[in-house]
């Protein structure tokens, strides 16, 4: 019972930084013009606020000190802080700090991508790395060589994945609140509790974004964007979960279910990712190219306004992590990816159909005026 009510401390001191800041850093934005400017493939049509996702780390990290430190002195609970704790708390300040000098100037792509691979570089330098596939594809046991790289992969694709599907109102939030609570009550199981103030904070700070992302508006002046320095820093931070979840350390106890809830979690922003750097490079552009054929962009096409669609998302992503539930103790990890990915393909291939459909619709109302 005392756990969790430290965890509720924790999403109750980040949610007040949270409100605290958010408004604050909105003025900021109002004062210096700091602004994601509209344009053809964006949602929005006025400028807003970019600076919201400076608020997540700090948050995050005060509410989860200001806890554990209640946990030391009230509990007599003794706080050690491990070598991969540290590594992973430079990583993200890296990522962070990458964040908002893109957000504030401006940074190439290579470069940021380029920084992107150095600070996840420090991550299997601690000997934090993928070591086990648990049976997906075959694959269990691998290799610091091969499981190092990996782990870098993962971590960048994550950052960027959850950057890039960071199209409507909510969306790349309400993704990350579903997977942070996947993965905390995995780590609740698997009883490291650290973790799970640290997830607790992350989903506290959240919820004031929420409010003011979804339900703000630029009339008001009180709408804000998480910027880069929010979905590289929630991206990463997914990641690195996924890859703790994943480690095959004597202190775990062994279970196939890990590698399904590492993917389960992240399903809709990671696969959309895939399907659209295969879409641009099928016709010949540069995989970072942007453009509208994100999951959000074909359901609005559909028809949909932002917050429908945003429902729409939410349904499939816990769609799918409720399909890997239902099967997790009777199919292999491979045919249960194999679902997921046709499940997320099969919302695509309708909303495919659906849009062809408009798009005859409207074709055949303009020949019938012409």
């Amino acid at each position: 019972m005392q756990d969790y009510l430290l965890y509720l401390g924790a999403i109750l001191i980040s949610m007040g930084c949270g409100f605290i800041a958010i408004p604050a850093i909105t003025k900021f934005c109002l004062k210096y013009n700091i602004y994601d400017q509209p344009n053809g493939r964006k949602i929005h049509h006025q400028p807003i606020p970019r600076l919201g996702g400076i608020s997540f780390v700090p948050g995050m990290l005060l509410a989860s000190v200001i806890v554990l430190f209640l946990m030391s002195t009230g509990i007599q609970r003794e706080i050690q802080v491990s070598l991969w704790s540290l590594y992973f708390i430079i990583s993200l300040l890296i990522i962070y700090a990458t964040g908002i000098i893109d957000d504030l100037v401006g940074l190439n792509a290579t470069v940021k991508f380029s920084i992107e691979i150095a600070a996840t570089c420090i991550l299997p330098a601690a000997n934090l790395y993928i070591s086990n596939l648990y049976g997906l594809f075959g694959i269990y046991t691998i290799p610091f060589w091969i499981g190092a790289p990996l782990t870098i992969l993962v971590l960048v694709f994550t950052c960027n994945a959850i950057n890039l599907i960071d199209g409507i109102d909510g969306l790349s939030a309400s993704l990350t609140v579903i997977a942070l609570t996947g993965f905390f009550l995995c780590f609740i199981e698997e009883r490291l509790f650290y973790y799970c103030i640290m997830i607790a904070a992350l989903i506290g700070v959240l919820v004031p974004y929420l409010y003011y992302n979804v339900f703000g508006s630029a009339e008001k002046r009180n709408k804000i964007f998480m910027g880069d320095s929010g979905s590289l820093s929630l991206g990463f931070i997914l990641g690195f979960l996924a890859v703790k979840l994943c480690m095959d350390t004597p202190r775990a106890v062994y279970n196939t279910h890990r590698i399904i809830w590492a993917w389960s979690f992240l399903a809709v922003p990671c696969f959309d990712v895939v399907r659209v750097f295969f879409f641009r490079i099928m016709h010949g552009r540069s995989p970072f190219q942007p453009d509208k054929k994100h999951i959000h962009h074909k359901l609005m096409a559909c028809g949909l306004n932002q917050h429908k669609a945003l429902v729409a998302i939410i349904t499939l992503q816990l769609a799918i992590i409720a399909t890997s539930f239902i099967m997790v103790d009777t199919i292999s990890p491979t045919v249960i990816f194999i679902i997921d990915v046709t499940l997320y393909s099969m919302v695509n291939l309708a909303a495919n159909y659906f849009i062809k459909q408009k798009e005859a619709m409207a074709e055949t109302k303009f020949d019938k005026i012409g």
